[in-house]
């Protein structure tokens, strides 16, 4: 019996030891995991920042592609906008050339159908004419190049089209020459 109460003292005592060690071990680790707690929260404060650095950046990367996308579609509008007024002056040729024909009695049925083509061209390109004739003027779709006194006419109604003005999709590309109605022109000399 003797042995059996050596070896249960002996267990006992291995159980404290390692009881005692355990609790040294977990003193150290507390130890430890205080010094660190620091540490982590100067790491938790790096990561925050970095993050927000990363949104901000973010958010200057979309504001620049936003900016390249819209500079890159002006870009491109003022070229086509460019070709179509090129092919507008051929367009106002073939017109006048037509119309001179007309009037010397020549046979214009070629003519008529380029322009037909040149049509619908320009309404497939999205190129529409500016309505001017009876209308009121409106400085952003209108030039104003001459008036004429007219009491029966409202003020600024459009009497003529000396050349025709155009929209390409939702942007004036040339706007229309036209003479304008004035109730009394010496008074609008005078006022203007």
């Amino acid at each position: 019996m003797p042995d059996s109460h050596d070896e249960i003292a002996e267990d006992h005592l291995e159980t404290m030891q390692e009881s005692k060690e355990e609790e040294v071990e977990n003193k150290a680790n507390h130890e430890q995991v205080e010094k660190l707690k620091p540490l982590l929260e100067k790491e938790k404060e790096k990561v925050a920042s970095y993050e927000k650095k990363i949104k901000y950046l973010l958010a200057d990367f979309e504001n620049l592609k936003k900016r390249t996308d819209i500079d890159v579609q002006n870009k491109v509008n003022s070229i086509i906008d460019g070709i179509i007024l090129k092919f507008l002056l051929i367009y106002d040729d073939f017109v006048r050339a037509k119309d001179a024909l007309s009037k010397q009695g020549a046979d214009t049925e070629g003519l008529h159908a380029i322009l037909k083509n040149m049509d619908s061209f320009l309404a497939e390109s999205g190129v529409r004419p500016i309505e001017t004739l009876g209308e009121i003027f409106d400085p952003k779709l209108h030039e104003a190049i001459s008036a004429k006194e007219d009491p029966a006419l409202d003020e600024n109604t459009i009497t003529a089209e000396l050349r025709k003005g155009y929209i390409l999709k939702d942007r004036v590309i040339r706007p229309s020459l036209v003479e304008i109605s004035k109730r009394n022109i010496k008074e609008a000399k005078i006022d203007g």
